[in-house]
Parts: C-alpha cells; structure tokens; sequence
C-alpha cells in the first residue's frame, strides 16, 4: 500500500472516531429515545386490552343482572363502569327493563346518568330520555335535551315534544326538516308525514326535473 493511501485511511479513521466522539451521545439518546417510545407504545396497547377486556367483562355481568331481573344490582355495576360504549348499551338496556317493569321514572333517571362516549349511542341515549320525558309530562325538558340536533329521528322526536307543548308552529318546523334529512324510501316516512299533517304542515313538493 502507497505511503499516500496509508496517510489517507488513517486521516479517515480519526474523522470518524472525531465524528463518533461529536455525536456519539445524540445517537446513544436517539435509540434510547426509541425504545422508550416502543416499549411505551406496546404498554399502552396492552393496557387499553385489559382494560377493554375488563369492561366488556363487567358490561356482561350487568346484562346478566338485567335478565335475571336484578335491576338494581345492575344498576351498581353500570355506576361503576367508566364512561364508555359499554356503559350507555348496558344503560339503554337497564332503562329498558326498568320501564318494562313499570318504573318509568328510575329509566328517566338511568338514562339521565348516561355520559356521551360513543356519538351515535349517545344519540339513541338522548333521543330515548327524550321520548319518556314527552311521556311524563315533561316535553320542555326533552326540548332542551335535543337543543340543536339535526339528525331527522331527532328532529322527529323534538317536535313530538312541541306537540305535547301545543307548540304547533314549532312542530311544523321540525317535522318538516326531519323529513327532509329522511330519504324518500325511508319506512318512518309515512308517519313523519302523518305527524306533520296534524299540526297544519305539508311535505315539501318534490322537484320535478326539466
């Protein structure tokens, strides 16, 4: 080997172990950095499993209770369960067996302890209360409960509390917007239609294409 190559490797090797020396330490930091956000990572999954695992557990217990008619232990185990999709499911059926069993009143109140974690259980969750609250007497509350929805079952159900209100115009309203979130094939069609008829109102005249 030329004295020239020799010279030139060894320059090679000191700019690398320069270079090591310069930024040995960010590397060192960047893998350690790393494996802390894996490990990190595969603990949060195997956290958000059990936990998963866990509620599903104690959401199957509740419906259990529910079925067997132990309605008030099943109240417990929904209380103790986090705000979740589970929890609003096994609300929806708790408050069904509640009003099955003739206390209307303890469903209001166990769809009441409901806290939104899934958006379209959460609708269901509301547009049921809504329903019993029309039921009981108490439409002004269910209006408020559906203050700015715009879905057309949601709709629907507001102006069946303006109706109960004799709040005809407002009925109107929202019969007609539910009707037009609703497409035309739509089975619940006819009796939004029906509904509207009873407060005055018309569907709108379909357009005709030219």
């Amino acid at each position: 080997m030329a004295l020239d190559e020799l010279l030139d490797e060894r320059e090679q090797g000191e700019r690398v172990k320069a270079w090591l020396r310069d930024n040995g330490l960010g590397l060192v930091g960047g893998v350690a950095v790393g494996a802390v956000l894996i490990f990190g990572w595969q603990y949060w999954k195997q956290r958000t499993h059990v936990q998963a695992v866990a509620q599903h557990a104690d959401y199957q217990a509740a419906v259990l209770d529910i079925r067997a008619g132990a309605l008030d232990k099943a109240g417990e185990r929904i209380a103790a369960l986090p705000d979740s999709t589970y929890g609003e499911l096994a609300a929806l059926q708790l408050a069904k067996a509640q009003l099955d069993a003739g206390d209307r009143d303890a469903a209001i109140a166990t769809l009441q302890g409901v806290e939104g974690a899934d958006p379209g259980v959460t609708a269901v969750v509301r547009q049921r209360l809504a329903r019993l609250l029309i039921d009981a007497d108490r439409g002004q509350e269910a209006v408020a409960l559906l203050d700015g929805v715009d879905d057309a079952v949601s709709l629907e159900v507001r102006g069946d509390a303006h109706f109960a209100l004799d709040q005809a115009e407002q009925a109107r309203a929202d019969y007609t917007a539910a009707l037009r979130g609703l497409d035309s094939a739509a089975p619940q069609r006819g009796l939004v239609e029906l509904k509207l008829s009873q407060v005055g109102g018309a569907p709108d005249e379909p357009e005709v294409e030219s």
